[in-house]
Parts: C-alpha cells; sequence; structure tokens
C-alpha cells in the first residue's frame, strides 16, 4: 500500500510539472531545458563582416540558435581575419584552435580532392540536386567520413543557386582567346579551365576586385550579378558570360568533431535545423537579389555565352579531370561513384519532369 500511494504521489508531482510547464509555454514563457548550461561557439568565416547573404547569412544562423535554444547556445560569428585568416578557417578548427566556421566546400580540394565533389561539380547537378544526393543519396555518410579524419563534422550551410561564368576583359570568341588567360575560379572548374590554356588563381573575396582592376588577373568568376556588380566587377570587366561551372554551390557549417559531440542532443538539433533554415533562405535570397541586379546591370556590360566549342572541349576536360582523379584517389572515386549512382536514378526523372517544364514554358 505504501508503494502504491508513493508512485502515485510520484505520478502527479511530475504530471503537475508537464501541466505547469505547458501553462508557461501557453502564457509566451519559454520551456528551456538547458538553463543553466549555457554553451559558447567561437565560429569563423571566408567573408568579410556582414557580408550580403553569405555573411549575413551565417549572423542570422548565430542568432536563430540563440533564439531556439532560448540563450543557452551562443555562437559568436567572426568575419574573415579577425581570429584566423579567410582560407585557414578549415585547419583552425580541425586544430580547435577555433569552434567551427563557414566557407566554401571548394576551398579545401588540396586538403582531397573528393572534397571538390561535395561543393559542387561543373556541369553537374543544381542547389536541389546536390542537396538531396548529400541528405538522401549516400553524400553526407561520405562526407562526414572524409572530413572525421581531419576531426570535423560538416553540415550543409547553404547553397547560391545557379552560378555567372565570370567576368572577362576581352570578348571569348574562341578556344585560342583563353590560353595564357589568368583567372580566379577555384574547385573541378579551374582545373577544367587549366586543361583549356587558363591558369587559375585562388584568391578570396576581398582581394578579386583589385587583382581584376589592376590586370594582375584577366577574369574572374564569383557568384551572380548581385554580389557581383557590389564587388564593383562591372568596373573592370565589359563582358559577363554565363554559368557552367557551378550550376548548385553547396556552402557548409563545419563544427570540430569533438566539440560537436560533447554538445548536448538538443543543442546539435538546433545547429542542424538553423542550418537548414538558413540554406532554404540563402538559396531564395539569391534568387531575387540576382534577378534585380541583373535587370540593373550597366549599359557596357555585355551578357555573353562561350561558343558551343567551348562547351565540347569543357565536357571533354572534365572527363579528363574526373579520370584522373579517381586514379589518383580512392577517395574522389568513391565519391564520384555515389554522384553518379543517384545522376543515374535523378536524371531520367528530372528529364520528364523539371527540364520538360522548363522548356514547355519556355
Amino acid at each position: 500500500m505504501k508503494r502504491r500511494e508513493f508512485l502515485t504521489a510520484a505520478t502527479l508531482t511530475a504530471g503537475a510539472a508537464i501541466v505547469s510547464g505547458c501553462q508557461r509555454a501557453e502564457e509566451g514563457k519559454s520551456v528551456n531545458v538547458n538553463k543553466g548550461k549555457k554553451v559558447k561557439l567561437k565560429l569563423a568565416t571566408s567573408w568579410p563582416a556582414h557580408f550580403p547573404i553569405m555573411g549575413t547569412g551565417v549572423d542570422s544562423f548565430a542568432a536563430r540558435c540563440g533564439e531556439l535554444s532560448g540563450g543557452s547556445l551562443e555562437i559568436k560569428v567572426y568575419p574573415k581575419n579577425i581570429l584566423v585568416p579567410a582560407l585557414q578557417v578549415f585547419d583552425a578548427t580541425s586544430a580547435a584552435q577555433i569552434d567551427m566556421f563557414h566557407s566554401g566546400v571548394y576551398y579545401w580540394k588540396g586538403k582531397n580532392s573528393a572534397f571538390s565533389i561535395f561543393g559542387g561539380m561543373p556541369l553537374g547537378f543544381t542547389s536541389e540536386e546536390m542537396i538531396t544526393w548529400i541528405k538522401y543519396g549516400g553524400g553526407y555518410e561520405l562526407w562526414r567520413e572524409l572530413y572525421a579524419k581531419f576531426n570535423l563534422y560538416p553540415i550543409i550551410g547553404g547553397t547560391t543557386g545557379p552560378q555567372m561564368g565570370g567576368w572577362f576583359k576581352k570578348e571569348i570568341k574562341s578556344l585560342e582567346d583563353l590560353k595564357g588567360l589568368k583567372m580566379r575560379i577555384p574547385g573541378l572548374g579551374g582545373e577544367v579551365m587549366q586543361r583549356l590554356g587558363v591558369n587559375p588563381v585562388l584568391l578570396p573575396a576581398g582581394e578579386i576586385f583589385t587583382a581584376l582592376d589592376r590586370g594582375t588577373i584577366d577574369a574572374t568568376e564569383w557568384v551572380g550579378p548581385y554580389l557581383d556588380k557590389m564587388m564593383g566587377f562591372d568596373k573592370a570587366a565589359n563582358y559577363y558570360y554565363t554559368g557552367w561551372h557551378e550550376p548548385g554551390s553547396i556552402l557548409e557549417i563545419t563544427l570540430n568533431k569533438q566539440r560537436w559531440e560533447k554538445l548536448s542532443k538538443e543543442h546539435q538539433a538546433i545547429i542542424t535545423a538553423a542550418s537548414d533554415e538558413m540554406t532554404s533562405n540563402m538559396l531564395y535570397e539569391f534568387r531575387i537579389r540576382n534577378a534585380e541586379a541583373l535587370r540593373d546591370l550597366p549599359k557596357n556590360v555585355e551578357i555573353k555565352t562561350f561558343p558551343p566549342e567551348f562547351f565540347d572541349a569543357a565536357k571533354k576536360a572534365l572527363a579528363e579531370v574526373i579520370a584522373t582523379e579517381s586514379a589518383n584517389s580512392a577517395d574522389f572515386k568513391r565519391v564520384y561513384e555515389s554522384y553518379e549512382k543517384f545522376n543515374r536514378i535523378n536524371a531520367p526523372w528530372d528529364a520528364i519532369s523539371t527540364k520538360n517544364f522548363l522548356e514547355i514554358r519556355g
């Protein structure tokens, strides 16, 4: 009888606590299970402070983590060169000098050539297709396995949508016009261009305009009309080419793996949810801003498409790059096989759905 009375009292007490919690939530007061367990994380980016869309997206991500956690998770954002240089955030997070970073996956090709696939392939998947492959086609499992070797845990942290092919000081009328050009272009797109005679250069955002304006480089790709115009590229080059090399680039929120594993399940879930929110918001904002900026480009800018022979040569060069990288790296081969496996499933559906509809719509 005493045992029954004890269990009854305990049940009533627990029930009262749940009801009380629900009542507080209904009254507009947040219920925070992590109260008194505040966690602070340092996040470094590869972008200038409050850089539109990519930088402000990270600012919103950090604020959202604070909101969703009831203030128990505080992420402090440090723009490039404040804690570490723009292109050293990978190493700094790997060494636990900082907790996490936001950047572009294609910057780390030198660490492992397979990483470039997670950032997006030339003439490859759109943002929607990339995210689908990563989340549901086996991409995350491979990405996290390979990053774990560097003590890192990656999460999709944004996407740009389709990017433009770049700004050129002179018009490209044939493949010969590419020979010897110095162009800022990273990742596999840079390797393809290299095989077509271009000298690819890797530069962070803050250095590109000066290099183009002074003639240190002859061409550059960046993102799309909105950010490109803001960077001033229309003042340094007149010819603006349509895209092919980054149809759906993926950005990343990547944490030190040990730091990630020490977080509560709740904080892990909040970071993941806020990253997903940032990714979708970034894609939508890029679409409207690029559409508006394209409409408002100055009259000196000429929109161009590379000559047909360029795309034939680019496809051939890409096949050579893939064959070479697959032969040299078992990781690259394995990741590309996963990418192609999804492509074989996705392509027939895409052909009769999205592609077919866009052709009908005109």
